[in-house]
């Protein structure tokens, strides 16, 4: 396959450090030896009377005050279900969530490539991998009032818990399929259990240990509720990295149907169609891309390149000298095109 020059820029979306790091975080670290002595029985059994207890002294959350357009509760009963076996709550949740997008798979298909039998469990990074190769869009959230418009536009959300404490972790996967914010419960798939109802305030302080990591697997063209331009693009950003390119192309068109002056989305539809060889696709995006932003020296850049690979070296010639006329840290890269064209010129 012919892939991008390194003469292309690529348009980087910088994400938090905080979302970085959580995707080192580790699920499901608890040995199985908590569960062969009685007295260890005992013990789950007075841990999960702590934390259900409404007597604890710690004072209960409650779901977030939702906006006008949001329903009071829903249930996305048509998301389909796999029990996990023991420490395969990441490959089942995952299988949920892709078999729902469209993509029909099993847990067992997914363990090779999302479990960690060093680790006993499944690293938040192993599931973001697992759904790009799959041309899957994998969307990533952190803030618990993103969770109810994304169920509530029937959009199912793995999240990731510790069911323990912070010295004893036990970390989990689940899947959100609905909530009931009249009753104060989050309705979960959840580990052997098809439909675990768990009121809130329990929800809520398991789920915000691992900082309300959550992740949606979506359709390139479906679009988040809670989107925002930079953290879409940067999904979007994944799949291309990961060489899903035609994935990466409906997600920038998507994008472009959010946001048309977007000028990372045209950069990067424009990248994933020279990926695949369509150099008129790529000239397209870029030209437009520069048309609407007369100031960036990238995508004159990009344009100049494309131009060069179609032979049409005069047209080239000139975009490069305005490339690098424009300047910005990037002109080293833009100097290297002008000179490529025009050593290949008599």
């Amino acid at each position: 396959m012919f892939h991008p020059s390194s003469r292309l820029f690529k348009c980087k979306i910088y994400r938090s450090r905080n979302s970085d790091n959580r995707c080192h975080q580790i699920e499901h670290m608890i040995s199985s030896r908590f569960a062969r002595t009685p007295s260890h029985g005992i013990f789950c059994l007075f841990f999960l009377m702590i934390l259900y207890s409404g007597c604890s002294g710690l004072q209960q959350s409650s779901i977030p005050t939702l906006s006008d357009n949001t329903p009071p509760g829903i249930e996305l009963e048509k998301v389909p279900f796999y029990p996990q076996e023991k420490y395969q709550c990441g490959p089942a949740t995952l299988a949920m969530a892709l078999t729902w997008s469209g993509q029909a798979i099993t847990p067992a298909e997914l363990k090779d490539q999302v479990y960690s039998p060093s680790r006993k469990g499944s690293l938040q990074l192993s599931m973001v991998s697992a759904t790009r190769r799959r041309g899957k869009i994998a969307y990533e959230i952190g803030d618990p009032q993103d969770l109810y418009p994304e169920i509530a536009a029937g959009h199912p959300v793995i999240v990731l818990q510790n069911l323990g404490l912070s010295w004893l972790p036990v970390w989990h996967y689940a899947v959100v399929i609905g909530y009931d914010a009249v009753e104060q419960n989050i309705i979960l798939r959840s580990g052997t259990t098809r439909r675990k109802v768990m009121p809130y305030y329990v929800f809520e302080r398991t789920w915000a240990r691992s900082d309300h990591w959550g992740l949606l697997v979506l359709e390139p063209g479906r679009m988040p509720a809670s989107a925002t331009e930079n953290k879409y693009l940067s999904a979007v950003l994944g799949l291309e990295k990961s060489r899903q390119y035609q994935a990466a192309i409906v997600g920038y068109q998507t994008a472009l149907k959010r946001w048309p002056g977007s000028l990372n989305a045209r950069m990067g539809l424009g990248n994933s169609l020279y990926a695949l060889s369509d150099l008129r696709g790529a000239e397209s995006s870029f030209r437009e891309a520069a048309q609407l932003h007369p100031q960036s020296a990238v995508a004159h850049n990009n344009l100049a390149y494309v131009l060069f690979k179609q032979g049409r070296k005069k047209e080239a010639l000139a975009v490069a000298q305005k490339a690098v006329a424009l300047g910005g840290p990037l002109q080293p890269e833009a100097d290297k095109t002008l000179r490529e064209i025009q050593s290949s010129m008599p």
